[in-house]
C-alpha cells in the first residue's frame, strides 16, 4: 500500500472515491489485461515521431467507444483492432477464485460491474471483511447505481463509527462513503434541493474530518459549504487543508501533484488568487503526462470558480489540449478535376499544420479517406497525439472505395495511419452493400466521440473541415457533416479548396435501402420469474399498462414495439428520443404504488439501449414490418447486465445522445461489461439527465 499522502486525502490511487480525484475513466487497462474485449485488442502503439508540445497522450483513450484512459504514456497509447465475433470469448481456467487483488484489477481496467461481482462472490467467503466491502459499495458507485451503493453503505453498517481498528486511509475511505454518495446526489441536482443536499454532504464530510484530521475530508467539506452557500465557513477549512498540505512531506511525484492541487482548490476557495497560480503552476509541471488527472482537478476547481463567480481562465496554467472532430473531401488523382484537385495537397498539408498548433490540437477524431482525411490524420501523429478513426465499414472495402481512388501510394498511407491510431470504430461489421448511409453514421459516431472526450477533458472542442464550400443536399459527404456539428451551433474551422470538377461524393438517389439507423430498447422487470398465476392480473394492470401508457406519449417516435411476459423490445427513430422514453419508463415505474397492488416491492425495471444500422423487412411470422441484425442481438445481450432501475447504453447510443442533446442528456462510463450468455464484453454508459 501507498504511504497515508499517496493522494492529498491519504489514500492510495486506484482506491481514491471520486470526490475531488481522479474518476472512474482516469484508470487505464494495458496490453496485459487479462480481460479483452469483444472487439479490441489492445497493444503499444509506436513512439512519437518527432517531440513536441503533445509528448505524451494522457486522458481517455476511447476504444470503440469505451473511455480507456492512458495516463499519459506516449509509448503505450492503447491501440485497438476489431475482433471477429469467433474471437470473443474469454476463458476463466485455471482461475483461482475471486480475490481482493482480483476486485482490485477489476476496478483498475474500469470493469467495475465485474469487479462488483467478483467482490461479492469473495464476500461469500469472508463475509466481514471491510475491505472487500468497501470495495463492493465503490465499485457500485463508480458504475453510476448510487441507490445501490447507498444501500450497501446501510447494510454494512459504513454510515456508523466502526470500533475495529484500521489502517487511517481504509477507516478515511469507510468513513466518508456515505458522505461522497451525498456529494454525487446535491451535485446531479438543482435549485432548492442542491443547496440542502450540499449542506448534508459538507456536515458528513466535516465530522469526518473533525474525527479524523485528514485532508481529503477537509478539502471536500469547504468544497461542499461554499456549493451550499456558507462561504465563510468553506473558508474555514479551506486554511486548514491548505496548512494539512503545507506539512505533509510527499513521497512521490504523484504525492507532489495531489497536494499542490489541494492547495489550489483551498486557495481558489479564500480567493488568494495569486496563491492559486503558484499551485496550479506546481502541480502542472507534475502533471505534464497525466491529462486525465489534470481534467479532474478542473473539474472540482470549475465547481469552485462557479460558485465564487470566478472566469474560469485561472486555471489556465492547468490547461489542456484541444480536441478536434475532421472531415473533407476526397482527393482526385494527380491530373484529373475534383472537388480536391491533387496539386492543392502541400498547400492545404500546411494550412492543417498551421491549424493543428495554433489550436494546439492533442485529439482528433474521424475517417481515413483519400485526401483530406489521411492529410489531417498524418498531421495529428506526426504531433504525438491521438488519433481516433472512425470506418463505416471494413478497412479492406473501405480501401477500395474511399483510398485508392486518390491513387498510387495513398493505401500505404492509409495503412500507415491505421497502424497509428490510438483506437478504431466500424459502424458496422457488416459490408458496405452500396449504402452511402453507413459514411453519415461513420462521421456522427466521431463527433459524438470527439464530444464525450472534450466534455470528459473539460476543454475545447473544434471541427476541422477541408471544403469547396459548394452545399449539397447529400445526407452524407462533408457538407453533411459540416450541417450536422453546426446544428447546435457548434464552431467549424474551414480550409478552403478550389475544386476543378463535378463532386466525387456519393449519389444518395443510387442508395439502396438495405439498412436504416435506428435505436433500439430491450427491457424486462427483476422478479417477474416469481410472481405466481395469482398475480399475473395485478401485474398486467398495475405494471404493464402504465408502462404500455408510457410508450403512448412517444407513439411518433416508435417505429417497432412487441412485448413478451415483461419484457419489452422497442425500436425507435433517433437515440435522444429513445434516451428520453428509456428514462420516463423509469419514471414510470419508480412511481408504481406495488404494494397497493398486492405485488413484490422489490419488482424493478432494467432497460439496455443502443443505435445502429438494422434492416427493416416484413415479420413472415407476426405479418407485419420488423427490424433484424446484429444490432437488434447486441442490445438484448446488454440488458441482462444492467443494474435494476438504470438505463445502460453502448459506446454508439452515447455517441450520438452526445452530439444530438448535450445539454440535457447525460451518458456516464460504467466501463467494460461482459454481456448476456458469452456474446463478448462492450463498453457501457449509464444515462442521466443533466441539471
Amino acid at each position: 500500500m501507498m504511504s497515508a499522502l499517496s493522494t492529498p486525502h491519504g489514500r492510495s490511487f486506484d482506491d481514491a472515491p471520486i470526490n475531488g480525484r481522479p474518476t472512474p475513466a482516469t484508470i487505464a487497462p494495458t496490453a496485459t489485461s487479462r480481460h479483452t474485449t469483444r472487439f479490441m485488442v489492445p497493444s503499444p502503439a509506436p513512439r512519437s515521431r518527432r517531440g513536441s508540445w503533445l509528448s505524451l497522450t494522457g486522458g481517455p483513450a476511447r476504444v470503440n467507444g469505451r473511455v480507456w484512459a492512458a495516463r499519459g504514456w506516449s509509448d503505450r497509447r492503447t491501440r485497438t483492432r476489431m475482433m471477429s465475433l469467433a474471437d470473443s470469448g474469454e476463458s476463466h481456467a485455471g482461475n483461482p477464485g475471486p480475490s481482493l487483488e482480483g476486485v482490485r484489477a477489476a476496478m483498475a481496467r474500469g470493469e467495475y460491474l465485474m469487479a462488483y461481482d467478483e467482490v461479492m462472490a469473495a464476500l461469500e467467503l469472508r463475509p466481514d471483511d471491510l475491505a472487500l466491502q468497501y470495495q463492493a459499495v465503490l465499485a457500485l458507485a463508480r458504475a453510476g447505481a448510487i441507490d445501490r451503493a447507498g444501500e450497501l453503505v446501510r447494510t454494512f453498517g459504513f454510515d456508523r463509527p466502526h470500533a475495529t481498528a484500521l489502517a487511517p486511509d481504509l477507516a478515511e475511505d469507510l468513513a466518508a462513503l456515505a458522505a461522497r454518495l451525498a456529494k454525487d446526489r446535491a451535485l446531479a441536482s438543482v435549485g432548492a434541493e442542491r443547496t440542502a443536499r450540499a449542506r448534508q454532504a459538507a456536515e458528513s464530510y466535516e465530522a469526518i474530518y473533525r474525527r479524523m484530521g485528514r485532508p481529503y475530508t477537509c478539502i471536500n467539506a469547504a468544497t461542499m459549504w461554499l456549493v451550499a452557500g456558507e462561504g465563510d465557513r468553506a473558508k474555514e477549512l479551506a486554511f486548514v487543508a491548505s496548512d494539512l498540505c503545507a506539512r505533509a512531506t510527499p513521497s512521490s511525484r504523484e504525492d507532489e501533484y495531489w497536494l499542490a492541487a489541494t492547495q489550489a482548490e483551498a486557495s481558489l476557495i479564500v480567493g488568494d488568487f495569486d496563491a492559486v497560480a503558484e499551485a496550479l503552476e506546481r502541480a502542472a509541471a507534475r502533471s505534464i503526462d497525466e491529462l486525465a488527472v489534470r481534467a479532474t482537478t478542473r473539474k472540482q476547481l470549475l465547481l469552485v470558480c462557479a460558485a465564487i463567480g470566478v472566469d474560469p481562465s485561472v486555471l489556465d496554467p492547468l490547461s489542456i489540449p484541444t480536441v478536434i472532430q475532421y472531415c473533407g473531401h476526397m482527393i482526385a488523382r494527380s491530373g484529373e478535376r475534383g472537388r480536391f484537385p491533387a496539386e492543392e495537397e502541400k498547400r492545404v498539408a500546411a494550412e492543417v499544420d498551421a491549424f493543428l498548433d495554433s489550436k494546439r490540437v492533442g485529439f482528433g477524431f474521424g475517417s481515413l479517406g483519400c485526401g483530406a482525411d489521411i492529410l489531417v490524420a498524418e498531421a495529428l501523429v506526426e504531433r504525438g497525439a491521438e488519433l481516433h478513426v472512425a470506418l463505416p465499414f471494413a478497412s479492406e472495402e473501405f480501401k477500395a472505395v474511399s483510398v485508392a481512388t486518390g491513387g498510387d501510394g495513398w493505401v500505404e498511407r492509409f495503412e500507415r495511419c491505421l497502424a497509428a491510431a490510438t483506437s478504431v470504430t466500424y459502424a458496422t461489421e457488416g459490408a458496405y452493400l452500396g449504402d452511402d448511409s453507413l459514411f453519415d453514421y461513420a462521421a456522427r459516431l466521431a463527433m459524438g466521440h470527439a464530444l464525450i472526450r472534450a466534455r470528459f477533458l473539460s476543454t475545447d472542442v473544434e471541427q476541422l473541415a477541408i471544403w469547396d464550400g459548394v452545399v449539397t443536399r447529400n445526407s452524407a459527404g462533408t457538407a453533411s457533416d459540416i450541417r450536422t456539428w453546426q446544428a447546435r451551433g457548434r464552431t467549424t474551422h474551414v480550409i478552403a479548396t478550389a475544386a476543378t470538377g463535378p463532386t466525387r461524393e456519393p449519389d444518395l438517389a443510387a442508395v439502396r435501402e438495405e439498412r436504416v439507423l435506428r435505436a433500439i430498447l430491450f427491457a424486462d422487470i427483476r422478479g417477474f420469474s416469481r410472481l405466481p398465476d395469482s398475480k399475473m392480473s395485478a401485474f398486467l394492470d398495475s405494471v404493464m399498462t402504465p408502462l404500455a401508457a408510457t410508450l403512448d406519449r412517444f407513439a411518433c417516435d416508435i417505429e417497432f414495439r412487441n412485448t413478451w411476459g415483461d419484457g419489452l423490445y422497442v425500436v425507435m427513430r433517433s437515440a435522444t428520443r429513445a434516451a428520453e422514453c428509456a428514462l420516463a419508463l423509469q419514471d414510470t415505474m419508480s412511481d408504481l404504488d406495488l404494494s397497493s397492488a398486492g405485488l413484490p416491492l422489490d419488482l424493478a425495471l432494467r432497460i439496455g439501449a443502443h443505435a445502429g444500422p438494422v434492416v427493416p423487412a416484413q415479420d413472415p411470422v407476426r405479418r407485419e414490418r420488423n427490424f433484424y441484425g446484429v444490432h437488434v442481438t447486441w442490445t438484448a445481450r446488454i440488458e441482462p447486465r444492467t443494474p435494476e432501475g438504470d438505463v445502460y447504453v453502448t459506446d454508439p447510443f452515447a455517441a450520438l445522445v452526445a452530439l444530438e442533446d448535450e445539454e440535457t442528456l447525460s451518458c456516464e462510463y460504467v466501463g467494460h461489461i461482459p454481456t448476456a450468455k458469452g456474446y463478448g464484453t462492450f463498453p457501457m454508459y449509464v444515462l442521466k439527465r443533466r441539471t
